[in-house]
């Protein structure tokens, strides 16, 4: 499974009403050092209305300004349509709608190599 694979597989388990970090989706995916990526593959999200590319938001709560799909305005108000609560404008109140942690993505075909 590809790296953006991973992440997409992650981004598909945030909760309707929740954000995650870049950082928790990168760890989901097997490394926090592909936070970057993170950004990178929700930017080509081949599936908008499947991969809930909106519901992932900076460690501060932040919206993203250039969120591939409308802005940040756009992803604000995704976001606040599945009942998500900001501190202002742009910020989501990470601490009341932020998820824990995500489930690791786990790789079914390098589990079966290493069984055989």
């Amino acid at each position: 499974m590809r790296v953006f694979d991973r992440i997409y597989a992650a981004v598909k388990t945030i909760p309707r009403g929740y954000v995650a970090t870049y950082g928790q989706v990168a760890e989901a995916a097997g490394s926090v050092r592909y936070a970057r990526a993170v950004g990178y593959a929700l930017h080509v999200n081949p599936e908008p209305g499947v991969i809930p590319c909106h519901r992932v938001v900076r460690k501060d709560g932040s919206v993203s300004p250039a969120f591939a799909f409308g802005g940040g305005n756009e992803q604000v108000r995704l976001l606040k349509s599945e009942g998500v609560g900001f501190l202002d404008e742009s910020r989501a109140d990470i601490k009341r709608y932020g998820v824990r942690a995500l489930p690791i993505v786990i790789d079914e075909e390098e589990n079966e190599g290493r069984n055989t």
